[in-house]
């Protein structure tokens, strides 16, 4: 009963309610981004959904648009400012997700929504985590690290989805507060860990998935 009705309805009171109190900080922190970073103040990106639909997520800008001589893009850790790392370490640039949240895109508590490129590069047992809608606030929190490593992160998604409870909910909302104040000590915006794409870079594709994934708008490296 939680899982297909009560969940639903607490996401949509709790991110109503968050959108209507903190919109004069969604003004402030727009017009520091703004200031500091220039437009579009919101960074935008196709992310993976439930049963892996495609929808769009909307963060604040952590990162300038600085470009080299040639046009192209400087790497993220140039780009990245000091006011985005703490955006990033405060998980202030996420609360735009409150939106996503509110339309049916996402769930306070939930697997953080991925990239629409990292879809390949999940295997049968991690893509159960894409049975439940992705959150907010993610359930490898539980592993009590600041940011802990794709296996651990996925194997605690997958855990979630299979285990949906308000117990577990509670647990997770719980384990977040340590994790936020953790990462505001160890200044986890300037973290650098690989893109899951980067970080399974060697596996191995036959032609018959490459033409799939291609289909979808996703090229295989």
């Amino acid at each position: 009963m939680y899982r297909c009705f009560f969940k639903r309805i607490l996401d949509i009171v709790l991110s109503l309610a968050g959108i209507i109190v903190l919109s004069p900080l969604y003004i402030i922190l727009s017009l520091m981004v703004w200031h500091g970073m220039g437009r579009p103040v919101l960074f935008s990106q196709e992310r993976i959904g439930k049963d892996e639909k495609i929808f769009r997520l909307y963060k604040f800008r952590s990162m300038t648009n600085e470009r080299d001589k040639n046009g192209e893009l400087l790497s993220e850790e140039k780009r990245l400012t000091k006011f985005g790392i703490a955006l990033r370490s405060t998980s202030l640039d996420e609360l735009p997700e409150l939106f996503s949240i509110l339309k049916g895109d996402m769930s306070i508590i939930g697997p953080r929504p991925q990239p629409k490129f990292y879809l390949p590069y999940y295997n049968e047992e991690e893509r159960k985590a894409h049975k439940v809608r992705g959150g907010l606030l993610p359930p490898d929190s539980l592993c009590g690290e600041c940011q802990c490593d794709w296996e651990t992160q996925l194997k605690y998604e997958v855990y979630y989805a299979e285990n949906v409870s308000l117990a577990l909910d509670v647990k997770v909302l719980f384990y977040t507060f340590i994790i936020l104040y953790k990462r505001m000590q160890h200044n986890y915006g300037a973290d650098d860990r690989p893109m899951l794409n980067k970080y399974r870079a060697g596996k191995n594709f036959t032609p018959e998935e490459k033409a799939k994934w291609a289909a979808m708008g996703i090229e295989i490296n």
